[in-house]
């Protein structure tokens, strides 16, 4: 009997994407055959860099990282609407604590319901249990060193963008709209 091939999305904002995201890229690349990191449009989330800007810096990192298999795109509207289009099997999904298994339990058997779509879960690893992309840009803001958290272009690329927002502002572009 053949093996299937089984195509995954990992669903985020990746805004900045951090080591535990990667985590659960590593656990899950070994998993599945194709695994498409999908960088989420979201018209509600306050987000530092542009959806293309975080394309590009993770196909950096998977490019550095040399991860076959592992492709990123960006999408917008419903993720099991993205995952039809994509022709994927599974979505997955890193869990970090008891409350993401409450929030994500809901959502996949929401998308289960919905669309007929399976969510597989990875635990990510302990060093990663309590960061997220959110957590990192409050603390990045406020000056705190978090280079342990994120990889190396991804800090320097933040470090960038924190420099160029917190410039103080001249009389003429506080009138910009």
């Amino acid at each position: 009997m053949a093996k299937k091939f089984i195509r995954v999305i990992f669903p985020g904002s990746f805004d900045p994407i951090t080591n535990g995201h990667l985590d659960v890229i590593d656990r899950g690349i070994k998993l599945f055959d194709e695994l498409i990191i999908a960088v989420g449009r979201s018209p509600v989330k306050n987000q530092l860099f542009t959806p293309e800007e975080r394309v590009e810096m993770i196909e950096e990192l998977i490019s550095q990282r040399q991860m076959p298999g592992v492709s990123v795109e960006s999408f917008e509207g419903l993720t099991v609407e993205y995952a039809a289009e994509k022709k994927a099997d599974v979505i997955l999904r890193g869990l970090r604590s008891l409350t993401d298994v409450q929030y994500e339990f809901q959502l996949a058997m929401t998308n289960r319901a919905v669309a007929g779509i399976e969510t597989v879960f990875v635990m990510t690893s302990e060093q990663y249990g309590f960061t997220s992309s959110t957590l990192i840009r409050e603390v990045a803001s406020l000056g705190g060193n978090i280079s342990n958290l994120i990889p190396e272009n991804i800090y320097n690329r933040l470090q960038q963008r924190l420099k160029k927002d917190q410039r103080p502002q001249t009389q003429d572009q506080s009138f910009e709209s």
